[in-house]
């Protein structure tokens, strides 16, 4: 690119995928220590397993990882308890204003969430449309329902609107996701 004065600057047409959700989760990180700090529950996020194969010791106060993998595929980005159930699930975030790609979700994945809550756990998703600024809440056992449809390799908004909750923005908690999971708790206790 050409400014005035002859400056030069090149163009970076690197795209870095490495933030991808990053927002989705600080906001859940948020609400989650807010949870915590008022005894309401207790969830963290996963840390992802890595192997670490070089570090470098600059000093014995300053060392950093050079080179690591992955161990294995991660599960879901974040577990915990909530009144004595086991809650996991995943934050997914994406750009398109009309679906959420099941792609975007891995094998490894659904066959955890299926088994979560196979064994009493309570699991879901949180997907936030990014460029329409909605943020859903969708149950387990209704993604599990369209997968198992097998009509669609994405989900729809519309499925979204009709079957997830809506997670509103505000100042504490940051993305309420609570609130829904109370009413199945209460919907269980009838």
């Amino acid at each position: 690119m050409n400014y005035p004065n002859g400056l030069h600057k090149k163009s970076n047409n690197v795209v870095n995928y490495g933030n991808r959700g990053m927002v989705l989760e600080d906001d859940l990180n948020v609400t989650n220590e807010y949870y915590r700090e008022n005894d309401i529950a207790v969830i963290y996020k996963k840390p992802t397993p890595i192997t670490i194969h070089k570090v470098n010791y600059k000093s014995r106060d300053n060392a950093f990882i050079e080179k690591a993998s992955f161990k294995i595929p991660s599960t879901t980005d974040y577990n915990g308890i909530y009144k004595g159930k086991y809650i996991d699930f995943d934050a997914k975030e994406t750009r398109s204003k009309t679906s959420f790609p099941l792609a975007n979700i891995h094998k490894h994945q659904l066959k955890h969430l299926d088994s979560i809550v196979r064994h009493g756990g309570i699991g879901f998703l949180i997907v936030r449309f990014v460029t329409l600024n909605k943020t859903f809440l969708l149950m387990w056992e209704d993604i599990k329902q369209f997968i198992k449809d097998g009509s669609r390799k994405s989900i729809p908004l519309s499925y979204f609107e009709e079957r997830g909750k809506i997670l509103e923005l505000s100042l504490r908690p940051r993305l309420d996701y609570l609130k829904y999971i109370e009413v199945m708790y209460e919907k269980c206790e009838k």
